[in-house]
């Protein structure tokens, strides 16, 4: 895959304060990639530069292969962005506001809206006035809007803000499908770590306006989980109460043992020999989440 977006040494400060410093990464067309960090670690300010609404102090970017800094008008007309703020028209209906948003684009398409509303199950709700719509719903007339005029690269900051745990489920399944289906590359700022875990093809780590770690989770998996722990339902009752085939375990639930393993090449012969002794309902890997590997990260960034 070719890259769609290459980031190379840019620095952005706004009165004297440095914002994004030496930040470099790259991003495949056609992927999902997460640019995560907490509140105020230049994640909005990197898209913004990406989209050429600000320029960099310093460093060269290319977006679609175009410069954000002499051609953003070129870039917006082929990417699409997703802010907090819903920005649609409350006094106005569902359909009323693609049709609007699709003419400001150039891109007024009765067929498109109509596809559009029917992907984000809201057909049914085109002729309401958006101002009467839940959080949940307004993000998903703002993610039609965004993909009216068919954007090669979609650009979404804090996409689940505000919405229940169902609204964001259905976030994360309309841009698992939309990245499919319309093959669009898409890159995702957020703070909540988990929710993106199973959507993205790779991840980029923003901490303080630097880069502290970038690739995909098993490439993360691979360099910073050292011991694995597994906790498995099972009926076992070890006779040693310390270790188990050679392994560390505790006792969490009265049939729930939590082991220590080196690798998860250790995860099978474990399994085999409980099962030689007893029954296993289910096993689960418990350090493996994102947001574990991230506290992992910022532990071992020394900036």
């Amino acid at each position: 895959m070719t890259n769609i977006i290459e980031a190379v040494h840019v620095n952005k400060n706004f009165n004297g304060r440095s914002i994004l410093s030496d930040v470099s990464f790259s991003i495949k067309e056609g992927s999902i990639n997460g640019l995560l960090g907490p509140n105020g670690a230049g994640k909005t300010t990197m898209i913004r530069l990406l989209n050429g609404v600000i320029n960099p102090n310093s460093g060269t970017m290319k977006v679609m292969g175009y410069d954000p800094k002499s051609e953003g008008d070129e870039i917006r007309k082929r990417a699409g962005i997703v802010t907090e703020s819903a920005a649609l028209y409350h006094d106005m209906s569902a359909w009323d506001n693609l049709v609007f948003f699709s003419k400001i684009y150039n891109a007024y398409d009765p067929k498109r809206i109509s596809y559009l509303l029917d992907q984000f199950g809201m057909n049914d709700k085109k002729d309401q006035l958006i101002g009467t719509f839940s959080t949940g719903m307004k993000k998903r007339i703002t993610l039609a809007k965004a993909l009216l005029h068919k954007p090669s690269l979609l650009f979404l900051d804090e996409p689940t803000n505000g919405l229940d745990p169902e609204g964001i489920n259905d976030v994360i399944h309309y841009l698992s499908r939309v990245n499919a289906e319309e093959k669009v590359t898409i890159v995702i700022c957020s703070h909540v770590l988990h929710q993106l875990e199973t959507i993205c093809d790779s991840f980029l780590f923003l901490k303080n306006g630097r880069i502290i770690e970038e690739g995909t989770r098993s490439e993360l998996e691979d360099k910073y989980l050292k011991e694995i722990k597994l906790l498995v339902e099972t009926g076992l009752k070890p006779e040693n109460r310390q270790t188990y085939m050679g392994h560390v375990y505790e006792r969490k639930e009265a049939d729930q043992l939590e082991f220590t393993l080196g690798s998860k090449e250790d995860i099978t012969p474990l399994l085999s020999g409980i099962l030689n002794e007893s029954w296993v309902h289910s096993c689960e890997i418990t350090n493996r989440s994102l947001e574990a590997l991230y506290f992992k990260i910022r532990g071992e960034d020394h900036e």
